[in-house]
């Protein structure tokens, strides 16, 4: 028995397979190709995987191991996902932070997450992190990735070997962490594993028709899985990442010339941009769209127009389930079904799953499910109690067993890509002592979607100007979550408990655009 079990032993360490494997293989695989592109940086597998030896052999100097966690303060570049490799490879846990936030945003974050190394970058957020690291408490290595001289990446990096061990990491480790917009005042970092990764990879290569021919540009923020579920799908079956730090609609242009780029991240307002610069045709971008004025653009998600996800480019997800678990590609109406990787039902308060066309919280268990959030015990405890993972969003099971999405449980605006929660404005403008009530609407926009618009009541005998109080949010929040519109007014409606009646100051202020599907 004792030697069976040994045996046992045996196929269970071999079956072990992280993420930072699949790189390990690909320089054994793919030689000869590019697997990214930044600016004038063009690294090969064997490169990519020679670097991200060294910087697995930096942290583990820095005394980092298992459970350690590695913060990164910049703009999308190539050293994301070299650093989300290098943690892998380590057993830690790699958190690329919204670099949009202001500086007591990113201290609530740099304390929260409590790093063993933070990464920053000086161009463009510099001031900001500077900000931020005087605001914290905790203290850690930090590194500047864009300084080239000494406590600069790349020196750092230097000063280790290229080889190491080859190490088992168990593929339930949590690896990646996403911090979620503030829907109860504070984020929280949801944190997803090796094997959610991959297996999420898996489903998005076929969604979005992703090969080793593939070529990715990194155009949308990293911090998010929009972005990001397709960097790692373009990584794991083998193709080109491109990235540029941020949003440059003439520099994506070039990109996707000289790149040969088949899929990217291009957002309503950036595509309109595209379309006016490009008009005459100067820049090919034949490998994404049939003309410069890339009529096929539907959505910000761009990839070949043969992809499953382009026939019915309709989905469910959120980042706390690795984002999409019902795609409209998979059948059905509304959202469409799950994924095979996931189970789903639509519950009552009580956890009990109710009749088709009844609204529910949908709640979903499988594969994709995240490991919890990070240092969130309560909020994790709430979230399972019953044995599956409730996601806050309402839905309805339709006849034919497809699910559609009613709206978030938690009143959510979306500008533009963001997800911005009204809790988190609010509790910002009550720290205004002028400020006695206020509530935090979306109005639609028709370019953004939603706007964000404050009604506030002010203290007996207090004033405040209108642009002082967008000042005080802008300092505290990232810009895009600053209210656009401010109404004062001498009371909010309420009902019978006493709360604010959100429906009421929607119908009574312009609210209204709130996403939904199906």
């Amino acid at each position: 028995m004792s030697q069976q079990l040994t045996s046992l032993a045996s196929f269970t360490q071999i079956r072990q397979h992280g993420l930072a494997d699949v790189l390990s293989e690909h320089r054994r695989s793919r030689p000869l190709l590019d697997a990214v592109v930044d600016g004038d940086l063009r690294l090969t597998w064997p490169q990519l995987d020679a670097r991200v030896n060294r910087l697995a052999n930096a942290l583990e100097a820095s005394g980092l191991g298992q459970g350690s966690r590695v913060l990164w303060l910049g703009q999308n570049s190539f050293r994301v996902l070299e650093c989300l490799l290098a943690a892998a490879r380590i057993g830690a846990v790699f958190c690329p932070a919204n670099w949009r936030q202001s500086e007591h945003e990113l201290a609530f974050v740099i304390d929260d997450f409590t790093p063993g190394v933070v990464f920053w970058q000086d161009a463009e957020v510099g001031e900001t992190v500077k900000g931020a690291r005087r605001l914290c408490q905790h203290d850690c290595k930090w590194v500047q990735s864009d300084l080239g001289g000494f406590d600069g990446y790349e020196d750092w990096l230097a000063g280790f070997p290229e080889h190491r061990e080859a190490s088992r990491i168990d593929e339930q480790l949590p690896v990646l962490a996403i911090y979620t917009a503030a829907f109860a005042g504070n984020p929280n970092a949801a944190l997803l594993s090796h094997s959610t990764i991959l297996y999420q990879g898996l489903m998005v290569a076929y969604a979005e028709s992703v090969s080793e021919s593939s070529v990715f540009l990194n155009s949308g923020p990293l911090f998010h899985l929009g972005t990001l579920v397709t960097t790692l799908s373009t990584f794991m079956f083998g193709g080109k990442n491109v990235f540029i730090p941020r949003v440059d609609a003439e520099q994506m242009l070039a990109l996707i010339e000289n790149e040969g780029v088949t899929h990217a991240f291009v957002a309503q307002p950036t595509i309109e941009q595209i379309r006016k610069i490009n008009a005459e045709g100067q820049y090919d971008t034949s490998s994404l769209w049939s003309s410069p004025l890339a009529p096929e653009w539907t959505n910000p998600l761009v990839m070949p127009m043969s992809a499953p996800l382009n026939r019915k480019p309709v989905l469910y997800g959120q980042t706390e389930i690795m984002g999409f678990a019902v795609m409209g590609w998979l059948g059905g109406e509304g959202a469409g079904r799950p994924s095979p990787l996931v189970q789903v039902r639509i519950v009552d308060d009580e956890g009990h799953e109710v009749p088709a066309g009844e609204a529910g919280e949908i709640e979903v268990r499988g594969l994709q499910v995240m490991n919890g959030y990070f240092n969130r015990l309560e909020e994790n405890d709430q979230r399972t109690w019953d044995g599956w993972y409730r996601t806050r969003d309402l839905g309805k099971r339709l006849p034919d067993g497809s699910v559609t999405f009613v709206g978030p449980k938690t009143t959510m605006i979306k500008s533009g890509v963001e997800n911005i929660y009204p809790a988190e404005i609010e509790g910002c403008l009550r720290l205004l002592p002028q400020v006695q009530e206020a509530c935090v609407i979306g109005v639609p926009d028709p370019t953004w979607s939603q706007n964000v618009k404050a009604i506030v009541v002010l203290r007996p005998g207090q004033t405040l100007a209108e642009a002082a109080l967008v000042d005080h949010c802008r300092q505290r929040l990232a810009s895009y979550k600053k209210p656009k519109q401010v109404e004062f007014v001498e009371a909010l409606p309420k009902g019978r408990d006493g709360q604010i009646d959100r429906g009421a100051v929607d119908r009574m202020y312009g609210g209204g655009g709130y996403p939904s599907i199906g």
